[in-house]
């Protein structure tokens, strides 16, 4: 089949080196411009680099929109639109183009964490598993029916960091093995249920502040999820912001007031947390290594040379 590829980042990436891998021809590409966004900057892997490398057109669009971009896709006569992890809305004008019209693939198990970061997120909240989405594109956001879908366990100290390895092995296959469905003369999709969807956005620094107030188990899937080379998890002391770079939840129960800097246990130091903190019954968070301000790296408890004090939401 002749097809279009919308993607971007190393997902994009990894999808289009399936699809010239395979029989399919890839006769245009259209990729987003280099992003400063913190989360765009990681697993960069350029799309238009391995398009142009095989002779394959490229078109950089922050938006898929245009009388030009229109009069390209037509003349390039696709078979069926492949788009992953293309960031803005796709218009039906162009969804609906080829015959097959256009397989979206999304890194999440669709329809649950529809949207931005879906490991991010996935992980924070603790779910069990994650994965990739294979569906037919419509008019709202990640909500067509769904073609394929294969899934990975989420293991009891994984990062996001080792999601994305494990699910980015899916998105080359899951991709391949979608257009020979949408090929085959199938068409009973598996429609999603709107009652269990949900539509997360994009991270940003915000979402990385550690609020105190949470359970000590959120907070150590929050500095999971945020692991190396996402933006860390953060925090301030003493009026300056601490990354927490590693922690995991104490052994111990610690009450008190959320942020309290209170005791040494094991290789860490245990922070009191959780809103209902004061009654004494949670355990806390045991941070095991933080970076300071300047960039330097410290294991906990030489960082906190003594008991005492407060971690804050703010300066």
């Amino acid at each position: 089949m002749r097809v279009i590829m919308f993607g971007y980042q190393t997902w994009g990436h990894r999808t289009l080196q399936a699809l010239l891998n395979s029989e399919h021809e890839v006769v245009l590409v259209v990729t987003h411009p280099k992003s400063d966004h913190a989360y765009e900057k990681i697993w960069d892997d350029s799309v238009a680099e391995l398009a142009e490398k095989h002779g394959v057109p490229v078109l950089l669009r922050n938006r898929p929109d245009g009388d030009e971009l229109m009069e390209q896709l037509r003349a390039a006569e696709p078979d069926v639109i492949v788009a992953t992890n293309w960031r803005t809305w796709i218009p039906p004008q162009i969804f609906n183009l080829p015959r097959f019209g256009t397989l979206n693939v999304h890194d999440s198990l669709l329809p649950a964490y529809a949207g931005f970061s879906p490991l991010i997120w996935a992980l924070i909240n603790g779910e069990k598993e994650v994965g990739v989405t294979a569906h037919v594109m419509d008019e709202t956001l990640d909500a067509g029916d769904i073609v394929l879908q294969r899934a990975v366990p989420v293991g009891p100290r994984d990062t996001t960091t080792d999601l994305f390895h494990r699910t980015l092995e899916l998105f080359g296959p899951i991709t391949v093995d979608g257009l020979a469905l949408l090929t085959s003369g199938r068409t009973d999709w598996v429609a999603q249920d709107r009652s269990r969807a949900s539509f997360f956005h994009k991270r940003a620094d915000e979402d990385c502040r550690i609020d105190w107030t949470w359970p000590a188990e959120d907070l150590d899937r929050l500095v999971r999820a945020q692991s190396y080379p996402y933006p860390s998890a953060y925090t301030y002391h003493r009026g300056k912001r601490l990354a927490v770079l590693a922690a995991e939840v104490s052994e111990a129960r610690y009450g008190g007031t959320p942020g309290r800097i209170f005791y040494r246990e094991g290789d860490g130091v245990a922070i009191v947390a959780g809103a209902d903190a004061r009654h004494g019954r949670n355990p806390g968070l045991l941070i095991t290594r933080v970076r300071t301000e300047d960039g330097t790296e410290l294991a906990a408890q030489d960082y906190f040379s003594t008991m005492g004090g407060y971690l804050t939401n703010h300066p």
